[in-house]
């Protein structure tokens, strides 16, 4: 009995530990593989995950690569480099507009073909300076005389006035229903050269003109002022006292202020314009150019020898201004490279100055005086004028032109006129604190 007690205790102890050999074994052989896999799984999310991330800073760090590089590069110029550059934006923006177009005004004149052949023969580049011919009078041999230039070259074109009909005028205006269209002419060119085409400068000639050799380089030259200076609305090739006994035809390339706008060749921004157009008269438009108070008080530009003359005797004046003067004015024989000269002297914190400084420091002369004066006597003097009517006794006993538009006297600044007589500098200024024009003076 005991002995199959102890087997019976033997055996069981036996089964109890194969059981749990079994167990043990069966724990590890299931779980081992369901640990192994989960953990693989895991580290797989992971590393993808890791990966992810990784590749997102690649390219943030590329995106920070590329800016550095492109920082280093726009540094690592001098600045004398970058100065140079900067100039020469400057320049093509002012300086050198890249298009000047050049606006000829015509009506019913055939020998538009002679001025139309100098600024063809003259004009140093056609893209620099296109030429616009504006008609109106609607005369059919005149536009056949133009379309032949621009039958042959793409950069001459050709507009048509599109109002041809009467203006309304009273009787007592009838006769000056000229002026009145081509005021009306003007506005319509002006408009469709700057706010047309969208140009942001043009120069003005009429039918009627021939130009001077240097007539283009006058006006590359001279343009960059209008930018520099806010007191300048014009450049004008014109001098209204140009005849040969009152300039000195040694010095082509003196250049002056005027309160006086001289017209006949001339140049003004899209900006100016826009301004005037607003107001722009019905009649008359060159003399209200010459009311201070229609152009704010600017000044022009006007060379010391004119670079147009007006070969056109028959117009509305009837060929009697031509007569008494225009045919006496002396056109510039002689080419000044005004590109490369320094001009400025003409800006007006320079020249009010100066011209005022020299004028009065001058001796005193009558214009009686400066006439009967010997030739030995050279050296500059000023002849003073009190009223419209002493001005107006000196300037005809000197050989200018004597009348005055809206107070001012032509070719005037700050009410000082300047010429050249018997071979000496003559300033007639007045002997008075100028401030402005007296507009009873005409």
């Amino acid at each position: 009995m005991r002995v199959n007690l102890r087997k019976i205790l033997l055996g069981a102890l036996i089964f109890m530990i194969l059981w749990v050999l079994i167990s043990y074994s069966s724990y590890v052989d299931i779980k081992r593989p369901t640990t192994s896999k989960y953990n693989m799984l895991n580290i797989e999310n992971k590393l993808n995950k890791l990966q992810k991330q990784l590749d997102n800073q690649m390219a943030d760090s590329n995106v920070l690569l590329n800016k550095v590089k492109t920082h280093l590069r726009k540094n690592m110029k001098k600045p004398k480099d970058v100065e140079v550059e900067e100039k020469k934006e400057v320049a093509q923006d002012v300086d050198k507009p890249l298009v000047l177009p050049v606006l000829v005004i015509a009506c019913d004149r055939v020998t538009v073909k002679r001025c139309l052949d100098n600024l063809v023969k003259l004009r140093p580049s056609k893209e620099t300076f296109p030429i616009i011919v504006s008609q109106d009078c609607g005369h059919q041999p005149t536009y056949e005389v133009i379309k032949k230039f621009t039958d042959i070259d793409p950069t001459i074109t050709v507009v048509k006035q599109p109002d041809l009909s009467e203006i309304p005028l009273p009787s007592s205006k009838i006769k000056l229903k000229g002026y009145y269209k081509i005021a009306r002419h003007f506005k319509f060119a002006l408009n469709h050269v700057l706010v047309t085409l969208g140009h942001e400068a043009v120069i003005i000639v009429e039918d009627d003109l021939d130009i001077a050799h240097d007539f283009f380089e006058y006006f590359l030259g001279t343009y960059p002022l209008l930018h520099k200076d806010p007191s300048l609305w014009c450049i004008s090739a014109w001098n209204d006292n140009g005849k040969k006994n009152v300039i000195d035809v040694s010095r082509p390339e003196l250049l002056y202020r005027t309160d006086f706008f001289p017209g006949l060749g001339w140049l003004l921004r899209k900006d100016t314009w826009l301004d005037l157009e607003k107001k722009w008269p019905p009649a008359f438009f060159d003399d209200w150019l010459r009311n201070p108070e229609n152009v704010n008080g600017r000044a022009c530009i006007r060379p010391e020898i004119s670079r147009t003359y007006s070969f056109g005797k028959i117009g509305v004046s009837n060929g009697l201004f031509f007569d008494n003067h225009l045919r006496n004015i002396l056109l510039n024989m002689d080419y000044v490279e005004f590109t490369k000269a320094n001009l400025t002297y003409l800006l007006k914190d320079h020249y009010d100055e100066a011209l005022t400084s020299l004028v009065y420091s001058l001796p005193e002369r009558t214009a009686e005086a400066v006439i009967s004066g010997g030739s030995g006597e050279k050296s500059p003097v000023r002849v003073p004028y009190s009223n419209a009517k002493s001005y107006q006794r000196a300037a005809k006993r000197l050989g200018l032109m004597d009348d005055f538009r809206s107070g001012v006297p032509r070719t005037a600044y700050r009410g000082i006129v300047t010429c050249f007589v018997r071979g000496r500098r003559v300033y007639l200024a007045p002997d008075f604190n100028w401030v402005k024009y007296d507009p009873k003076w005409g």
